[in-house]
């Protein structure tokens, strides 16, 4: 399965990606479009990135807490960094829940 992603777009509206500073953070709920019979391996990459040139970038993208039905990206930033958005794209590997499911043409 795989997908893309706004995470958040916090410019429009100052946001605190946008106008904030410390530590934050954004988590986001994905939901598979069919389960998987465990836990898949899923890969998240930034796909959109919005950045303040002015200050430095710092970003850590994750997912977390994988279950067959889905998972959670987390953003986070730090100290001055300003992002104004972020779109993130995922993949997820793994068995379907009955063997005959794989369909290959």
């Amino acid at each position: 399965d795989q997908g893309d992603i706004v995470l958040f777009s916090d410019f429009a509206d100052d946001g605190d990606m946008w106008t904030g500073t410390g530590p934050r953070a954004r988590r986001q709920h994905v939901r598979f479009s069919r389960s998987f019979r465990e836990p898949p391996a899923v890969q998240v990459s930034i796909s959109l990135w919005d950045v303040n040139p002015t200050t430095a970038v710092r970003a850590e993208l994750v997912a977390r807490d994988i279950t067959a039905e889905g998972f959670d990206i987390v953003f986070r930033t730090w100290a001055d960094t300003r992002i104004a958005r972020i779109r993130t794209a995922w993949t997820a590997i793994g068995p379907l829940p009955y063997d005959d499911d794989w369909n290959i043409d």
